[in-house]
């Protein structure tokens, strides 16, 4: 125990750094794959068959591509589009480069999930709405995302922590980050307290997010008492 701490101490300057690198790439993705995915999960209950518009055909094809990218295992997503990655960013390398892995690998999951958290808003509420005369765009901004507001946080918490995980990953493409650090400093080197020093870095900040965000779907929820 003595040696983690000591080596904690030694490297903490380079684990701050990368501790920052990790958070950066994580709540970058987090925000860019809701912009993205919201609206996705929000169209794949619309057009389901149930849905505000259905329209059977066109939510098979973005249920068939939904589906085709979050099968892709992430390891060879994030290779595989490298050379996007320097297109976009200019880079192939490096936490910024990273984000388009990231964000695409991110995107189908936050769809849906984003699917699941509004399907199980009451439909009683939603029939309501329609028969006080409210337009599909209202029932969809007042209705069917504030009411799915609690799960939807429940499920930013299981992305985010997702992410994290993956940000890890984007070490083997020198990305920068606790998991480049652990690919360097710890198998490079065959240092294994680095890599539990920054096993243990994760851990703790995946337990503040899951409490965190735990708390805030409780405060927002008023159905748990």
């Amino acid at each position: 125990m003595a040696s983690i701490w000591e080596t904690f101490v030694n490297y903490r300057e380079a684990i701050w750094a990368d501790t920052l690198t990790t958070l950066y790439m994580t709540f970058t993705t987090v925000g860019m794959a809701y912009i993205i995915g919201l609206p996705l999960g929000i169209l794949l209950v619309c057009l389901g068959k149930d849905g505000l518009f259905p329209c059977k055909p066109v939510h098979a094809i973005l249920s068939f591509v939904i589906n085709t990218v979050r099968s892709i295992p992430f390891l060879i997503l994030m290779v595989s589009l490298m050379g996007f990655a320097r297109l976009v960013v200019g880079r192939g390398i490096g936490p910024t480069a990273a984000l388009v892995p990231l964000i695409i690998a991110a995107a189908p999951f936050i769809a849906r999930m984003v699917e699941t958290a509004i399907n199980e808003v009451d439909s009683g509420v939603i029939d309501a709405a329609k028969s006080m005369g409210a337009t599909n765009l209202q029932i969809i901004a007042k209705v069917m995302v504030p009411e799915s507001i609690p799960a939807l946080i429940r499920g930013f918490s299981i992305t985010t922590i997702m992410i994290m995980n993956f940000s890890a990953m984007t070490g083997a493409i020198a990305a920068g980050g606790l998991g480049d650090m652990a690919i360097r400093y710890g198998h490079m080197r065959r240092n294994m307290d680095i890599i539990i020093v920054i096993v243990i870095v994760i851990v703790i900040i995946v337990s503040l997010i899951q409490l965190l965000f735990n708390f805030l779907a409780k405060k927002i929820d008023k159905r748990i008492t």
